[in-house]
This record gives C-alpha cells, sequence and structure tokens, in this order.
C-alpha cells in the first residue's frame, strides 16, 4: 500500500508516462487503411453511430460527442439498449463505430450483426484484430496495448486512453477534411464561453445609438456635459449634420481637462476643440472577441461601432465584454 507522498507522486508519473508510451506505440502503428476509412465517412449523409458497454461505452459517449461538435453527425447508442428497441435510431446510411477493447463483447459483437445484416458499415474499436468484433467490421481501428497502467494490468487504464486517443484522431481528420473552421465551431458551441468567442460579434453586444449621447461637434463645452450626463453611458459620439463621425467625448477626457483647468467651464470653449476627432472604431460585423486587442494594446475604455458606410452605430465598452463573459 502506498503511504509515503514521494512514492504517491513517483507512481503517478510512472501511470502518466506508461499512457504516454501506449500512445507514442500507437501512432506508429497508424497506417492508410485509417486514412481510407476517413474517406468512406467523409459523406454529408453519414452519421456515426457509436457504440459499447462499461469503460469502452463511457469512451464512445465522449467520441460521439466530439465527433458531433467538430462537425461529423454523430451519437451514442448503448449496446444493450440498442437491442430493446433502440436499434430504431439507426438507419442503412449510417456507420456504426462499435468499441470492445476485448472484442467478443456480447451486447457488443450482436448489435454490430444485425446492423451488419442491415447493410450498414461497421467500424471495429478493438485491441484484438482477430476477435468476434474484427470478424464483423470491415473497418479496424486497434486499440491494442502491451500493458495497462493498472499494476494487475487488468482495470482499463491505457486502453481507454488510448481509444479516446483514436476517437479524437477520427473526429480531427474528418474536421480537417470538411475544412471546419473556428466560425463553424462557434456555431456548435454558442452558449459556451468558446462560442461567445468564436460567435457573437459587435453588433449583438454593443450599446446601439440610439441609447448613446449623440450631438454636433459644434456645440459648447457645458452643452457636451449636460447632453452626457443625461445617460449612463459615460460618453457621447459627436456626429455631423451628414451622420458622419466628427469624434468622441469621454468622462475621462472631461476630468483630464478640468485636471489641466479647473476653471474651463467658465468660458467654456466649443466641442470641436477638446473632443477626441480621430477616435479608434470597429466595424460591427467584427467578431466581439476581437475589441479585446484593441481594449488591451490601446488602453482605452470605449469603442465606436461603425457600418459599412463608416457611420456610428453604437459603441462598445470593456464592460459590454464583461457582462457577456467574452473579457
Amino acid at each position: 500500500m502506498l503511504k509515503d507522498a514521494r512514492a504517491i507522486v513517483e507512481s503517478a508519473a510512472e501511470t502518466v508516462l506508461l499512457e504516454a508510451g501506449q500512445l507514442v506505440a500507437s501512432a506508429n502503428k497508424i497506417d492508410e487503411s485509417f486514412g481510407k476509412l476517413c474517406q468512406a465517412l467523409h459523406n454529408d449523409d453519414c452519421r456515426v453511430v457509436v457504440t459499447g458497454i462499461g469503460k469502452s461505452g463511457h469512451i464512445g459517449r465522449k467520441i460521439a460527442a466530439t465527433l458531433a461538435s467538430t462537425g461529423t453527425r454523430s451519437f451514442f447508442v448503448h449496446s444493450t439498449e440498442a437491442g430493446h428497441g433502440d436499434l430504431g435510431m439507426i438507419s442503412s446510411d449510417d456507420a456504426l463505430l462499435a468499441l470492445s477493447q476485448s472484442g467478443e463483447t456480447e451486447e457488443v459483437v450482436s448489435l454490430a450483426q444485425h446492423c451488419k445484416r442491415q447493410g450498414i458499415m461497421i467500424i471495429g474499436m478493438t485491441g484484438n484484430p482477430s476477435s468476434a468484433l474484427a470478424q464483423q467490421a470491415d473497418w479496424i481501428i486497434n486499440s491494442s496495448v502491451e500493458m495497462e497502467a493498472c499494476p494487475h494490468n487488468i482495470a482499463p487504464t491505457s486502453s481507454t486512453t488510448l481509444q479516446l486517443a483514436l476517437g479524437d484522431a477520427l473526429a480531427i481528420a474528418l474536421l480537417k477534411m470538411k475544412g471546419f473552421s473556428a466560425l463553424d465551431f462557434g456555431r456548435t458551441h454558442p452558449s459556451g464561453s468558446l462560442g461567445r468567442r468564436l460567435f457573437l460579434r459587435v453588433k449583438d453586444i454593443m450599446q446601439p445609438l440610439s441609447s448613446v449621447p449623440v450631438c454636433p461637434p459644434g456645440i459648447s463645452l457645458v452643452d457636451a456635459v449636460c447632453t452626457m450626463a443625461e445617460s449612463r453611458v459615460g460618453a457621447l459620439i459627436c456626429n455631423e449634420d451628414s451622420g458622419e463621425l466628427a469624434g468622441i467625448f469621454t468622462d475621462s477626457d472631461l476630468r483630464r481637462l478640468l485636471a489641466r483647468d479647473p476653471h474651463i467651464l467658465t468660458d467654456p470653449p466649443k466641442l470641436t476643440t477638446v473632443m477626441n476627432r480621430a477616435p479608434l472604431v470597429i466595424p460591427e460585423d467584427n467578431l466581439a472577441s476581437s475589441a479585446l486587442v484593441a481594449f488591451e494594446q490601446d488602453r482605452i475604455s470605449r469603442l465606436i461601432c461603425i457600418d459599412n458606410e463608416k457611420k456610428a452605430t453604437g459603441l462598445l465598452s470593456m464592460f459590454d465584454l464583461l457582462a457577456n463573459k467574452i473579457a
């Protein structure tokens, strides 16, 4: 029994290194048949139905989820439940990816046999290329390992790690074949932090022009301050009569002016002489996450959002990014 902390650390490192060694050995076994399998699956009408039970079933669920999120239609069917009605979820255009390390799991082999009779493509991921599952398979993904990380060489450890890695290899190969982009990934993950960074546009989270104080540049500084005080935006956009963007004035600009001249509001200048006439802007169709670069590099608090005609459509602040969990 392990009790000494040093021995425990050594055991943990040994487990990781042993499993890593099995992954490297497996990578060297991947051959042209894997490429041909991916070509056979590269079909928009084909869904990959993943099945397995026990530890292989848990891994199979993750493989199905990874395939689905990276552009390959996929779902998991439990091998036992398949024989009690879930077979109705599988069609003749699908491919069955069956996981069984021994290749002799009765429920998995039985499902593969049934699907084979229906003309469904069978992919067997097994550590025994001579097994009953392998004999049913049109394609074999070899998940054999020399040793499990378990000291008794019994508990599925190295083998399940390898199954997971081979599932990832399949998903990523198909992703590359489909030209699946970061934007595509965002479309399948709209609710997660990755999806928000990859999918949300500036116009989705900006403060629209209707909620931002807007004034002509010719008004006095006092009138500009009064206009800005009517909202909680902390800035106002200056537009020419033609609608062209003229500049921006913020509460930070006001504080700097007062620091230089505390009496500036006694004889206020026109806004056009004190506003920022060259504000940083961002197209409203840009990814909202791209605004982070401007905020961090230029140390600014707001960006004016513009349309294709370079007219102001809204205002974006770091608070808008934080509120939408992008920053």
